[in-house]
């Protein structure tokens, strides 16, 4: 009987350690809002030596770091639409700022809690539509505060009438909290890994930073950080080289004061320097403006780099490390001064490239780096994959899984990528439109400079009716990885520029993102296609 007794437990010892090791797992999705590619240790940037994200960078360490991940359009709502959709944007229907994600599309949640998952978005959303398809959310209203924010939920403590833009006024529920957002942010996730989820479910928990989103308000904490460092600074911020177009400098350079917000005073309506309060007489302005923007901005990035240690520390003291993928990554990228830029929107290589880490120490390799070309599009079906579904079929990314599990890009994945900013002449950093295709070593892009819709006087939040020049550039990304010679009437590549240019024209079939929509856009396509 004894011996019985003892094969019993042993058996249900067994039994229980099978059970874990079959257990679905948790997914903690880390999002920060505009932390680029270059102000990170792992992506080896001219920053890197800095060590600004010694934590993050430790975790990209001990997983898989992805070096060619890139959104379709860089700026907050349309890449989030894409990331919860899995779709484009002609597709989900957010193509600039002042569209909101329907819940209809909010695909994500929605999947993830089919397949037995609980689900919570914590931190900024910016979509404008509640997030009604996770079973739990605190979210900041529209960009929401760095300072003692206000964060929506189910149960706030306050009903309160909040604008929400173009989309009106909403009466809804907040509670106020005392101290910076990416504090509050991460308290308020660890509050509900502790005590406000189904312990019983596994969880997908999308931890959303506002930071380091400009201005930079940084936590008081890190006045001192970098205070006496010299911060190295691009030579495209001083030398332009044949760098952009027509398209963005106008003929002769004719709208250099007008297009693309600068670090220095090139541009009339918005130069950092300016917004930062740095000394506008001195004749170092631009590089005392570049070390005040960086400051500011790194000391974002290194609240952020230290609320991520917290939330590990969190999933360790509760057993969860092991079973949980942390991915970490941003909503696009940023630019820190290269070409004199600040903000993002370009498909520049700074602004368009999104840094993916992703971290399972139970179920994938360590140590690893990979190449394959990654869109936003593709997190949600990979998500879904991860957690044991199939990728729905009204989404138009594909699941990565196979590739973090093995390391191999498979046969049929993209060789190109498709990107496109729709907001001409959008808010003060007055961006012109244009599309393009990335492939590994090249990029082709067309400025056709129209706002999308006719009636431009409709919306009062930027230049829209400020036609800019049209215009096509061409770069060499292996011999040229800084875009600093724009090679598109380079002879030498005009066979391959007509090979892109006839993929971009398939991808934009294909992906739903042709103009038949946009009559006055199409015709200008159709005009100046074969320039």
């Amino acid at each position: 009987m004894k011996k019985l007794i003892i094969f019993i437990q042993i058996l249900g010892l067994l039994f229980k350690l099978q059970a874990q090791e079959n257990k679905k797992p948790n997914i903690l999705f880390i999002m920060s809002d505009d932390h680029t590619s270059q102000a990170f240790g792992i992506y080896g940037s001219r920053l890197a030596h800095l060590n600004p994200t010694p934590n993050i960078d430790a975790l990209a360490n001990q997983g898989i770091i992805f070096d060619n991940v890139f959104c379709n359009n860089s700026i907050c709502t349309p890449s989030r639409a894409s990331i919860l959709s899995g779709q484009y944007p002609q597709t989900n229907g957010v193509l600039d700022l002042h569209q909101a994600l329907d819940k209809e599309k909010q695909f994500l949640p929605k999947d993830l809690k089919a397949l037995g998952y609980e689900t919570a978005v914590i931190g900024k959303w910016h979509l404008k539509e509640e997030p009604a398809n996770f079973d739990y959310y605190e979210v900041l209203p529209l960009q929401g505060k760095y300072f003692n924010p206000k964060l929506i939920s189910r149960d706030g403590k306050t009903s309160e009438e909040i604008s929400f833009g173009k989309h009106g006024k909403r009466t809804v529920k907040t509670t106020k909290y005392e101290g910076h957002s990416s504090d509050i942010v991460t308290d308020r996730s660890i509050e509900w890994l502790k005590n406000k989820r189904d312990k019983s479910k596994p969880f997908m928990l999308m931890h959303h930073f506002k930071a380091p989103h400009g201005m930079f308000e940084f936590a008081p904490r890190y006045a001192d950080y970098l205070e006496d460092t010299y911060i190295p600074e691009p030579a495209s911020l001083y030398q332009s080289g044949n760098h952009g177009s027509e398209g963005t400098r106008g003929k002769n350079d004719s709208l250099i004061h007008d297009i693309g917000s600068s670090v220095g005073l090139r541009n009339t309506i918005r130069g950092v320097g300016r917004s930062l309060e740095v000394d506008t007489e001195s004749p170092n302005h631009k590089h005392e403006a570049y070390q005040e923007y960086l400051k500011r901005y790194l000391r974002c990035v290194k609240g952020v780099d230290d609320n991520v240690k917290r939330l590990i520390d969190q999933l360790k003291a509760e057993g969860l490390y092991e079973n949980t993928i942390i991915i970490y990554t941003a909503d696009q990228g940023f630019m820190l001064g290269e070409h004199d830029y600040i903000d993002k929107r370009w498909m520049y290589e700074e602004s368009m490239r999104m840094p993916f880490i992703i971290h399972y120490p139970k179920g994938f390799r360590q140590g690893t780096r990979n190449n394959t070309l990654i869109n936003n599009t593709d997190f949600a079906p990979t998500l879904i994959d991860l957690a044991g579904g199939n990728t729905p079929k009204y989404m138009q990314g594909r699941s990565f899984k196979s590739i973090i599990e093995t390391g191999k890009e498979p046969d049929n994945w993209r060789q190109s990528t498709y990107y496109r900013y729709w907001m001409h002449m959008g808010s003060r950093h007055a961006n012109p439109a244009h599309f393009g295709i990335r492939t590994k070593d090249y990029k082709l892009i067309f400025y056709y400079g129209r706002y999308y819709k006719t009636d431009t006087k409709s919306d009062n939040w930027g230049r829209y009716d400020f036609n800019t020049p049209v215009a096509w550039e061409f770069y060499d990304l292996k011999k040229d990885p800084n875009e600093m010679q724009n090679e598109y009437h380079n002879a030498k590549y005009k066979n391959l520029i007509s090979k892109l240019k006839k993929d971009l024209k398939q991808k934009r079939k294909d992906l739903n993102e042709e103009d038949d929509n946009y009559p006055h856009i199409q015709k200008i396509i159709n005009q100046h296609w074969h320039d």
